[in-house]
């Protein structure tokens, strides 16, 4: 017993009984918990770690196969609930757990794999570290979301339920705020929350604002540390791992101005974006590690699963196997016949999700080199759209220099790599990393969705900056921790006497001066003091910075939220949603949030998520036909108007000045059914008043 628990045992109950602790404290129903961790332990963690060990001959560790299994099992999940949802019988999602368990249990070749082959157990130390990760992040989201009302929550939120909403109901799935607009996203973490609402009885709104995303940022945590620990030969370079990952971001010297390298606080706000990487971090360990022939079924489902998990991590990988392809055909001379074959793979799923999935859908993402700073010069200057579509390239060009000067302080250990960049783990690594990199630099989105990519990298890069680091390390003479940690300390000073000082000259000259003499002092301890002191050096110019966002994500903010969505939203979206068929199709004249805006700020989603309806006009802001019509700086998409003006005439006409003519159009011309408002005496006259509450009204169209 003390063995289990000086392996992980403790740390992990202790995580998990704090999560139930929160949950509980959150308003999570104790049945609601219960049933929950029964689905995703059972129905989803349980077969997949037993196919993981089956397919890949199992991990050196018990949390290496239960995280990967808990990935593998999730795409699995998806993949069988899709055929099951489009054939009208959703609860057939149980049948792989079913047959996997029973298969298992039945063939004496399988029983084995029910207790795994682990060559090690993680050390106590390393899993109560792991556990404090994820222990902060539930801090975080506590804070950020599980105590949050749902009217005042992240204003995405209820675009994420309403497509859990679309998903339970339809396949293929549309834009449920928009009828008929094609739903060009990546959809398959929804389609993991629809089956998990129908084989458990849980609301969708439970699984989106609590519950469906904590286990998988539990699982990627551990996931970051198993493939630090495979790269860099210790559970410390894991830990290390997980911290850079993390919690160390870019330098910021300057109020507002930041050159972000991304961070994974993402988990809620973006479940595609968690979603997606905990199903691709099994694709490399995999491609790191794997050898035996079953890897490749495990690899073809965890890369189908991605198409439509979150279809950003195909490129990249794309580009670091082609990478790898490159360097070992310089080195060895010969074609490496298992990487050539990945990148098959990979590129058949890529264009499965660029014309399948998205349907050659691009949702405004266009090749703009230095978008990502232009709008923050926009910031910096004072400059506003449309003037910012035209500024000069030379700042642009010039702050995109200061950015890649700010990942370097937080991946600069990747310089102590040496030789090992030849080797296929660090070739793979760096590669991807460059993409996102790369991506972040030359492509533009409307809503800046090009820095997801360097999201996407950046445990990865996090990993290679460890082991080249421990590379370096192992190359000297003498002790170097120590020395490390001195010059970290110094380069924290100086970039806060950095901070501090105010430089004379043009907008750009205030910003780029304080980095450039930190550069340049990086660059001169590099040809004198060597490559680790640099790096340490660096690493330690990024460390106030994230010690401020570190202590601010598990700040409470002063004051109470602003409330988002109306008070008795969601009951009338709830009795809409008892009294109806998802067949049925809801009209509203509610699309703008209640914000101060001279134009209408159309994310508005709540009655699509709230009545898990489709609705002939809501929210526009994340269609399609939105995006790719937004000119990137010349307005914001939140400006551009609804794309058919004719339906949006037709349908806001019956709530302005309802006729029995146009409340008949809308019936005949959409098969509008219901009509979901505020109060509204008139359209009595031409519907059926069937639900009024204090602020909204619910009228039937019994007439056609």
């Amino acid at each position: 017993m003390s063995r289990r628990l000086g392996s992980g045992w403790l740390p992990a109950g202790v995580v998990a009984a704090g999560a139930v602790a929160v949950f509980l404290w959150c308003g999570v129903s104790a049945r609601d918990l219960a049933a929950f961790a029964a689905y995703v332990g059972i129905g989803v963690a349980l077969p997949g770690t037993l196919l993981w060990r089956a397919l890949t001959g199992g991990g050196r560790s018990t949390a290496e196969d239960v995280a990967a299994g808990l990935a593998l099992g999730y795409a699995v999940e998806v993949l069988a609930y899709i055929p099951a949802r489009a054939a009208g019988l959703p609860l057939l999602v149980l049948v792989p757990p079913v047959v996997v368990l029973g298969t298992f249990l039945c063939v004496p070749g399988l029983r084995g794999h029910w207790r795994g082959r682990a060559e090690e157990r993680m050390p106590g130390w390393c899993a109560w570290a792991l556990a404090g990760v994820v222990g902060y992040l539930i801090t975080w989201s506590t804070l950020s979301l599980y105590r949050v009302p749902i009217a005042s929550a992240y204003v995405d939120m209820p675009y994420h339920l309403a497509l859990v909403g679309e998903v339970k109901h339809h396949l293929p799935p549309t834009l449920p705020s928009v009828l008929g607009e094609r739903l060009s996203y990546h959809w398959f973490v929804y389609a993991d929350m629809a089956a998990t609402s129908w084989v458990t009885g849980i609301e969708p709104v439970t699984l989106v604002y609590r519950l469906s995303t904590l286990p998988m940022s539990a699982a990627m945590v551990v996931l970051v540390a198993v493939l630090g620990r495979r790269l860099g030969g210790r559970w410390g370079a894991g830990a290390a791992a997980v911290g850079m990952t993390y919690f160390l971001f870019s330098p910021v010297l300057q109020d507002g101005v930041v050159f972000t390298a991304r961070s994974m606080f993402t988990a809620w706000a973006s479940p595609t974006q968690t979603f997606g990487a905990l199903l691709f971090a099994p694709v490399v360990l995999i491609l790191l590690a794997g050898r035996s022939r079953g890897v490749w079924v495990a690899l073809g489902v965890l890369l189908l699963a991605l198409t439509g998990a979150k279809a950003t991590f195909l490129p990249l990988l794309l580009a670091g196997l082609l990478i790898v392809v490159a360097v070992r055909w310089v080195v060895e001379r010969r074609a490496p016949g298992r990487w050539l074959a990945a990148a098959g793979v990979t590129l058949v799923c890529v264009l499965i999700a660029q014309f399948v999935v998205f349907g050659r859908g691009a949702q405004g993402m266009a090749v703009a080199p230095f978008a990502t700073m232009r709008a923050l010069w926009g910031a910096v200057a004072g400059i506003e759209t449309p003037a910012l579509a035209s500024v000069s390239l030379v700042p642009l060009a010039v702050l995109t220099l200061v950015h890649l000067f700010c990942l370097a302080c937080v991946w600069g250990g990747v310089a102590g790599l040496g030789r090992l960049v030849l080797e296929p783990p660090m070739a793979l690594l760096l590669g991807m990393g460059a993409a996102g990199i790369g991506a972040a630099v030359m492509l533009g989105h409307p809503a800046e969705s090009q820095l997801y990519f360097l999201e996407g990298v950046r445990p990865y890069l996090s990993i290679a900056a460890v082991c080249g680091v421990l590379a370096r390390g192992a190359t000297m003479n003498t002790p170097w921790r120590a020395r490390a940690v001195g010059w970290t300390v110094l380069g924290a000073g100086a970039a806060v006497a950095a901070a501090q000082v105010e430089v004379a000259g043009s907008a750009l000259e205030r910003v780029v001066v304080p980095y450039l003499v930190l550069a340049v002092a990086a660059v001169v301890l590099w040809r004198c003091g060597g490559v680790l002191a640099a790096v340490a050096l660096l690493a330690g110019y990024a460390v106030p910075a994230s010690v401020r966002d570190v202590v601010a994500h598990v700040t409470p903010a002063p004051g109470e939220r602003e409330r988002l969505i109306p008070d008795g939203a969601l009951e009338a979206g709830r009795w809409l949603r008892d009294h109806s068929s998802p067949a049925d199709v809801v009209a509203t004249d509610l699309h703008c949030r209640p914000v101060p805006r001279r134009s209408c700020d159309s994310r508005h989603y709540w009655v699509s998520g709230f009545t898990e309806r489709r609705v002939l006009v809501e929210g526009w802001a994340y269609a399609e036909s939105t995006q790719s019509r937004t000119p990137l700086f010349e307005t914001s998409y939140l400006r551009v108007p609804f794309v058919d003006p004719a339906r949006l005439a037709a349908n806001d006409a019956v709530f302005a000045a309802p006729t029995a003519e146009n409340v008949r159009h809308l019936a005949r011309e959409y098969g509008v059914k219901w009509l979901f408002t505020r109060a509204n005496p008139d359209l009595r006259k031409f519907a059926r008043l069937r639900f009024r509450n204090g602020s909204f009204s619910v009228y039937e169209i019994t007439g056609k």
